[in-house]
């Protein structure tokens, strides 16, 4: 890769909102770990072998360290890792069975079911916990009062997303708003300039702005909503049922990473830091607006129905308001077979 990596690549355009599908394959990766996939031959004999496409954020920590330390590899995993440069080519690959695995965001994996594509949850990565938020102005009250306003952020992107969300839970509509389509950035520098009175955008350029500009603040951001955006790791259903011990491979391989991030935070810093063209300063402010999801919160989340933050109640529910804001045509059916727990509840680090 050429230049500085910008962090918002994960959050641009999500194609389940503009409906549109890119024609990537993995030839056009940013940057490329191996090849197709085959076994006992780059992670050395008896190892296997498993194209793995993300785009880059600070939420997929864990699997930059795993990867640099060896973690994968040396539980028999050969993990070729591919960053794209948008959703919609990690999406493309994937449908077209150049990807084994991928690392997105939920609202994106709920419409990967939704057109067909057959695959298993098995971890989850991060919750978005105060990295994305709103911006207003001091005049502008409430949420409510945000009726009528015209709200700069990114069309189809995980801020419109958030603001949804956020615009229900307040009891409005998307009719009660006009947006303006802009970048994160420009959204960011449309507030602090006083273009703008209301913004939705997220770290780095939610703190910068909100800094600059005194008429304001960051009136809701996501530590109100933990749950609003979640990153989750998934399996094509055929690669996690015929090579399950490389797919316990990946989570316990992410469950150390998240132990050697603790345990060696300098170090570990300093790997992301080279993934991401960041400072070890920039990294820490970075996690600071995200919660990597843990093993013992992971065996909640993907297998205990009862607990609150159950991920098969937050997949239906998710379903269910992308059809209602015409996101998606229809929920996927029976979102409790996407999930696969039996990796994180027989993982061990």
């Amino acid at each position: 890769m050429q230049g500085r990596v910008q962090l918002w690549t994960r959050r641009q355009a999500l194609w389940l909102l503009t409906g549109v599908m890119g024609t990537a394959v993995l030839q056009s990766c940013g940057q490329q770990q191996g090849g197709t996939e085959t076994e006992g031959e780059a992670g050395g004999a008896g190892s296997i072998a498993a194209p793995f496409g993300i785009t880059l954020w600070i939420g997929f920590t864990p699997l930059f360290i795993a990867l640099d330390k060896g973690f994968f590899s040396k539980r028999g995993l050969d993990l070729q890792y591919n960053v794209f440069s948008a959703n919609a080519e990690v999406n493309t690959a994937f449908a077209a069975g150049q990807l084994k695995g991928l690392g997105s965001v939920a609202p994106e994996i709920v419409a990967l079911a939704e057109r067909g594509q057959d695959y298993r949850i098995i971890m989850v990565a991060d919750s978005s916990s105060g990295g994305d938020g709103i911006l207003a102005r001091n005049s502008i009250e409430s949420i409510e009062d945000f009726k009528g306003k015209n709200i700069a952020l990114e069309k189809g992107s995980v801020s419109h997303f958030f603001l949804l969300k956020v615009l229900e839970e307040a009891g409005l509509t998307p009719e009660d708003v006009t947006i303006s389509n802009t970048t994160p950035d420009a959204a960011a520098a449309a507030y602090q300039a006083g273009r703008t009175d209301i913004a939705v955008t997220f770290s780095p350029y939610l703190q910068s702005a909100n800094e600059a500009q005194t008429d304001g603040r960051i009136i809701y951001d996501t530590s109100k909503m933990p749950s609003a955006i979640v990153d989750l790791y998934l399996f094509s259903t055929e690669f996690a049922e015929s090579h399950p011990e490389a797919t316990l491979a990946f989570v316990e391989g992410i469950a150390e990473a998240l132990n050697f991030l603790e345990t060696n935070r300098d170090e570990a810093i300093e790997i992301v830091g080279r993934e991401l063209q960041l400072s070890p300063e920039e990294v820490a402010a970075e996690l600071e607006g995200v919660n990597l999801t843990d093993l013992e919160r992971n065996r909640e989340m993907l297998g205990d129905r009862d607990s609150d933050i159950y991920l098969g109640d937050y997949l239906q529910s998710l379903g269910a308001f992308l059809v209602e804001q015409e996101q998606i045509e229809s929920a996927p059916e029976n979102v409790e077979q996407l999930l696969a727990p039996q990796f994180v509840m027989e993982a061990t680090t």
